[in-house]
């Protein structure tokens, strides 16, 4: 079972979303709202996986993947996620170390599998 970090600043999506993949075999350690406490959260819990929100209020998504990937330790695979899709993010995760993108309405357990193998 991989361990996973969902950060999100939506309440009612991050709720969802443990549901979803708590059901689906993940086991969700830990939940942030925004871009300075997922780092944190990513840092201190280790997980496996983080499912991180492009738009967050304080730093966007990427910066934050930017920031988790600097870590000494081995970083968790990132997945990037919005409710925009991918054509408006598309430049700029070709260059982040996040391993894909999933649209909020396409989130469950397959498709995160298929993008962190």
């Amino acid at each position: 079972m991989r361990t996973l970090l969902i950060v999100d600043d939506h309440a009612g999506f991050r709720a969802r979303a443990r549901a979803l993949l708590e059901a689906e075999g993940y086991v969700v350690i830990g939940e942030a709202e925004d871009g300075e406490s997922g780092v944190a959260a990513a840092h201190a819990l280790t997980p496996d996986l983080v499912l991180l929100d492009v738009a967050l209020p304080d730093i966007d998504g990427f910066l934050v993947c930017e920031r988790i990937m600097q870590d000494g330790h081995p970083p968790p695979a990132v997945i990037l996620t919005s409710s925009r899709e991918i054509s408006s993010y598309r430049e700029r995760l070709e260059k982040s170390k996040a391993l894909g993108f999933v649209a909020k309405s396409d989130l469950s357990g397959a498709t995160l599998e298929a993008l962190a193998g």
